[in-house]
């Protein structure tokens, strides 16, 4: 455990980034399957490509990761 006030504040600060990181990265994954399904609806790939282009834009993935995934849901069209 960290002794420094300001270390105590970054370990809370990262604990707190790393649940919310997480949660949303679980929500974009499961975005993502749905839109890989045969029958996905242009609404549903619609709304995975939006978290996409946000989680790259917060910088929960990298740009080119979702660039490359918004390629194979377009393709699937």
């Amino acid at each position: 455990m960290p002794n420094i006030a300001s270390a105590k504040k970054n370990m809370r600060k990262s604990r707190a980034a790393t649940v919310r990181n997480r949660a949303q990265r679980s929500a974009l994954r499961t975005a993502l399957k749905k839109a890989k399904e045969p029958g996905a609806s242009a609404d549903v790939k619609r709304a995975a490509t939006s978290m996409l282009d946000r989680a790259a834009r917060k910088g929960l993935i990298h740009p080119n990761n979702a660039a490359r995934h918004k390629s194979k849901l377009a393709k699937s069209a």
